[in-house]
């Protein structure tokens, strides 16, 4: 399988996973459509660094791999990568936090930075297959 391959594999695994995420907004499981919205950033993030032959087996490695060759390099938009490590944050206390409830409005918001944070990936990746 070649990079572009697994890149293209895993934008897609991406907006399977925002389909889950809105799917959960709608059955009113916050918690768990923040988790999706999350995944959903986070696999797309993995498939612009499929391109670039990078990965890493810690989320955190991924962020900082992402900041680092995609977006320092000019690739993608800062405003909207600010998103990733915001919704790391949020998906956490969902999963993890004791005592936190979730709102439809954290994850109606969580769920359209994650559209916009996908979108975004989907473009770069076409521009780079230009290239």
């Amino acid at each position: 399988m070649s990079r572009v391959d697994l890149a293209r594999y895993r934008l897609g695994k991406a907006r399977k996973i925002l389909a889950e995420a809105e799917d959960n907004l709608a059955q009113n499981h916050y918690g768990v459509s923040i988790n999706r919205s999350y995944y959903a950033m986070f696999t797309a993030a993995r498939a612009l660094l499929a391109i670039k032959e990078m990965d890493s087996s810690k989320h955190s490695g991924v962020i900082a791999l992402f900041n680092q060759h995609i977006v320092k390099a000019g690739l993608f938009p800062k405003e909207i990568n600010k998103f990733l490590a915001k919704a790391k944050g949020l998906r956490e206390d969902a999963d993890y936090g004791d005592f936190v409830e979730m709102s439809k409005e954290d994850a109606q918001t969580q769920l359209d930075r994650a559209k916009k944070f996908v979108k975004e990936v989907k473009s770069v990746f076409e521009k780079v297959l230009m290239d």
